[in-house]
């Protein structure tokens, strides 16, 4: 009885040690918008991975190898953050490109269960995206896809890095990005 009261307990205790350590889970986020503009137009605007010109937070961008797979740009902020980002696709055909986060700056520094931790300027990890031009007619329908981690990959986030405020940052840079788009394309 002993025995079988041990194992039970172990199960138990190891059960609620696996789901206590399941750490973060990946998050997605896409935006889409139609823009009253034909797709060669509004690709012609975002189609090269060296220049983000179009969004209204990025305050300079430089490239490697332009539109080659592989090419690495650094993404200066308006704040004067940086992000690096590598070209994983480009098809100019299909009017779409994808990309991965390999480094970003610190934000900030903050205290988190004793421990200092830097706050990156995106509060993300292993983020990818995607970004697509489908004509429809004489307008254009844009899509901007997102995959991620928040920022802080143990248990126990502080506010700075947890779910909540990757989803709202990278949502946030979704958006501003396609309405100024919107806004260039239909001028």
């Amino acid at each position: 009885m002993k025995k079988i009261i041990l194992f039970v307990s172990a199960l138990l205790f190891f059960f609620t040690s696996v789901v206590n350590a399941h750490g973060p889970v990946r998050q997605k986020a896409e935006e889409e918008i139609t823009i009253n503009a034909p797709a060669e137009k509004v690709w012609g605007i975002i189609k090269d991975f060296s220049d983000m010109s179009w969004h209204p937070g990025i305050k300079d961008t430089k490239a490697d190898k332009g539109n080659e797979k592989g090419s690495v740009r650094v993404l200066t902020l308006k704040d004067g953050g940086t992000i690096t980002e590598e070209l994983k696709k480009h098809d100019d055909k299909k009017m779409t490109y994808a990309y991965k986060i390999t480094e970003m700056s610190t934000a900030k520094t903050i205290t988190h269960a004793g421990a200092e931790e830097k706050v990156p300027v995106l509060p993300v990890d292993n983020y990818a995206a995607s970004i697509d031009v489908e004509g429809k007619g004489n307008t254009s329908v844009v899509s901007w896809k997102a995959g991620y981690y928040r920022a802080y990959m143990n248990n126990n986030p502080p506010a700075e890095m947890n779910e909540e405020a990757a989803n709202t940052a990278v949502t946030a840079i979704l958006k501003a990005g396609l309405e100024n788009l919107k806004a260039l394309a239909e001028k």
